[in-house]
């Protein structure tokens, strides 16, 4: 660690300040980048990080403080100057259009117009050298999320950056993708990269990142080399307490038919567009009182699957989905709502939350169809019905820790982290029968992903049937009763968790048959 404190930094930050509203998002941080080191940038949702990295890449500008770029001060005013000076970024959220070719989606990156055989060539070159092969011809709609992300990183490379930052680079990839992700980083690093590595996953900035610095509300709480700490130390100091440990009782066993709250009877979907995924005969009962958890690898009809249980998407059979015994295939979502089922979708910026409306209407959205009489009067929403809105909203908000600037502010003002604690609280605030969660930790800090996690066993012990479909396989093994895995629209026969291993899991999300269930595997159009 001293080796880079000694070293001329590369960027280095001081006293920088952003203030939204009452909130001082970022309070005179100060941060130094040496040449050639990974350096984690760690904190909880809120805590700022995403606030400075766009501060850092021209995309928000401080209130206060200056940012040095090799010894020299400099005013990033935009990305392009960002990326003229030398700054890449990959975010979180892949910025690609399925409909283009891998080849014309890095051409709407660049800042200099080159022809796109010339684009093709470069890319197929740069992802050959960093162990990033990628097909520069390919539709990104039928791509893998891995393969994507290897078109985002290539094309940050393909501006010669000095700095890369990544936002939770890993949080849509499978284990094998993981380790092939650090490679190229690690590669990058010798050859006298910088990389800024945000990352709630602090297992990887251990073994990965050379120092670590730490926020807390805004503000910069320490310094640390992280492969001289442990997780929990990390998480310690992000949160500044510890983390509590997720308390699973075993499921009490049931077998009777009046059990079964939630069920998938032979459930087929035909593709609904070019890149979307065919369901297959997919069959799963949830009894009460039980978590089962659906695994797999991004793309493989996950989100095809959660729109045909949710009634997004109707089912031409009313007995394919099933809630509490009665035929729901037919019934749009708040029918379903009505039944007792709850569901949180994995987009929850655009899906599960309207960006423009505050928490409060966003509740509202969420709740007046179940009730119209109890909310609005000629159209018009009672007062009554408003100061409730606002008592629940409030309740949500500190039941769930939900950081933000205002009382109620647009749902687009909160960080993703916390927008998902509330969206998640929405649903967890009406003590539904039936609650389908997609991705219910995803870009979570490990304080808050503990809490979400505590909430929803605890919801099944009350006696819900709770259904989690996650890429995460560390949160499957510690909330799930039952965990079952989805490939190419199939799924697999759900094993009991004390039967599950990683190495089953990882054959069937391959795949591979083993002893559950027979999962071929076919073309998914």
């Amino acid at each position: 660690m001293s080796a880079y404190l000694n070293a001329q930094p590369l960027l280095e930050v001081c006293g920088l300040t952003k203030v939204f509203g009452q909130l001082k998002a970022c309070d005179t941080i100060d941060l130094i980048i040496a040449k050639g080191e990974i350096h984690a940038l760690l904190g909880e949702n809120g805590a700022g990080k995403s606030t400075l990295v766009k501060m850092l890449f021209g995309a928000l500008q401080p209130l206060e403080g200056e940012i040095r770029w090799k010894d020299k001060p400099v005013v990033i005013s935009q990305p392009a100057m960002a990326r003229r000076l030398g700054i890449g970024m990959v975010f979180q959220h892949f910025s690609l259009f399925d409909s283009l070719t891998a080849a014309e989606n890095i051409a709407l990156s660049l800042d200099k117009s080159l022809p796109l055989a010339e684009i093709a060539r470069r890319a197929r070159e740069i992802g050959q050298a960093y162990g990033l092969p990628i097909d520069p011809d390919a539709h990104v709609g039928d791509l893998s999320v891995g393969e994507r992300q290897r078109i985002e990183i290539v094309r940050c490379l393909l501006q010669e950056p000095d700095l890369i930052i990544l936002d939770e680079p890993t949080s849509v990839l499978t284990p094998q993708e993981a380790d092939r992700l650090f490679a190229t980083l690690e590669r990058l690093r010798a050859e006298g990269k910088s990389i800024l590595y945000i990352s709630h996953r602090l297992e990887e900035v251990k073994r990965l990142c050379d120092r670590a610095t730490v926020l807390r509300h805004g503000k910069v709480v320490g310094h640390c080399d992280p492969r001289k700490e442990t997780a929990a130390s990390l998480a310690r100091m992000m949160v500044g307490n510890d983390i509590g440990i997720v308390a699973r009782k075993p499921a009490r066993a049931t077998e009777t038919a009046s059990d079964i709250l939630f069920e998938i009877n032979a459930l087929s979907q035909k593709p609904r567009g070019p890149f979307s995924t065919a369901l297959k005969n997919v069959s799963l009962a949830v009894r009460a009182g039980e978590v089962v958890g659906i695994a797999g690898v991004a793309g493989n009809g996950q989100s095809e699957f959660f729109e045909a249980v949710s009634g997004e998407v109707l089912q031409a059979e009313p007995s394919a989905v099933r809630i509490r015994g009665q035929a729901a295939g037919r019934l749009g979502i708040t029918q379903r709502r009505l039944m007792g089922a709850a569901f949180v979708p994995e987009e929850r910026l655009g899906h599960g939350a309207v960006p423009a409306l505050s928490l409060s209407d966003n509740l509202f959205l969420s709740r007046y169809s179940t009730d119209k009489k109890a909310f609005l009067r000629g159209g018009i929403l009672k007062r009554i019905a408003q100061n409730a809105l606002q008592i629940a909203t409030k309740r949500i908000v500190e039941r769930m820790d939900v950081r933000k600037s205002a009382d109620s502010p647009p749902a687009s003002a909160l960080s993703g982290g916390n927008l998902q604690k509330f969206i998640i609280g929405r649903e967890l605030d009406r003590t539904p029968s039936v609650l389908v969660v997609n991705q219910p930790t995803w870009g979570v800090d490990a304080g808050a992903a503990a809490h979400i996690r505590q909430a929803l066993v605890d919801l099944a012990r009350s006696g819900s049937a709770i259904l989690v479909i996650s890429q995460d396989l560390d949160e499957l093994f510690e909330i799930s009763d039952r965990i079952a895995v989805m490939n190419h629209g199939m799924l697999s026969e759900p094993m009991p968790i004390e039967d599950v291993t990683l190495e089953k899991l990882g054959l069937l999300m391959g795949g591979i048959t083993g002893n559950a269930q027979k999962i071929e595997v076919a073309d998914a159009h």
